[in-house]
């Protein structure tokens, strides 16, 4: 964190637990609550990249975050671990619903069996997993629940179908839960990144001509990158944003 980043007295020693922690965004969301001084925990399927991130904030930090290694389309998995980090954490204060996968298909070859698929990565996890935490927050007093949208909705962009109708259903999500756990303190909300140059995008979709045309659509011409969306999901986490609910904040630079 740098020596001029916001500093969010509220999160310290609070239980912050993060899906997909272990790379990209979700890494970046991961060492910045944890240089926050909250206590940490994180899912992820590829574990060599979160054991180098525990590895990373160990040494630089002398503590580390809790990593399991969990496929949220096990929603009884999923929902175990959330259970394990209430008992050796403490209840869970935020919970980041970051996890997702955008690989490009065809309308044309999408059958049934994908379909369902597809949406028991992208969109099915953040209802079982926000079930299974508010529990835990009704116990604590309140909480923060995140979920993460996609600027692709916005987009109208090809071979995406599947996932942009997850994303479109996460603010319908939000909404509905934000009416429901309201009474108990528990704030719900959706962030939307814009195109993040994360390393997976930079691979395999997005080019020199790609990354030129993001950044025409967008006000400000700069690279969006991990770091940007940290700080909001931290603001969404704190007590600063405490009369925030059910609303969805972009960090997109300005799509238009």
């Amino acid at each position: 964190m740098s020596s001029d980043a916001a500093r969010y007295p509220s999160l310290e020693q609070r239980v912050v637990f993060i899906t997909g922690g272990g790379s990209g965004i979700g890494a970046a969301l991961t060492r910045a609550f944890h240089r926050q001084g909250a206590r940490v925990a994180f899912v992820d399927i590829n574990e060599p990249a979160s054991q180098a991130l525990v590895d990373e904030l160990k040494a630089a930090t002398g503590t580390a975050p809790q990593f399991h290694r969990c496929d949220i389309r096990d929603v009884e998995a999923l929902q175990a671990v959330i259970a394990e980090i209430g008992e050796s954490l403490g209840p869970i204060h935020t919970l980041v619903n970051n996890a997702a996968n955008d690989d490009r298909h065809s309308w044309k070859d999408v059958d049934v069996a994908y379909w369902d698929e597809r949406m028991s990565l992208n969109l099915r996890p953040m209802f079982f997993a926000a079930q299974a935490a508010a529990y835990q927050m009704i116990e604590a007093g309140g909480g923060s629940i995140i979920n993460f949208g996609s600027i692709s909705v916005q987009m109208a962009i090809g071979d995406l179908s599947t996932y942009v109708t997850a994303k479109a259903a996460v603010h319908g999500l939000t909404r509905s839960l934000a009416r429901d756990l309201g009474t108990h303190h528990i704030r719900v909300n959706t962030l939307v990144p814009g195109s993040i140059m994360t390393e997976r995008q930079l691979e395999k979709w997005i080019g020199p001509e790609e990354e030129a045309s993001i950044q025409a659509h967008q006000c400000l011409k700069l690279r969006l990158e991990p770091q940007h969306i940290a700080p909001t999901a931290l603001f969404l986490a704190s007590a600063e944003s405490a009369a925030i609910t059910g609303q969805e904040l972009a960090v997109d630079g300005g799509w238009g």
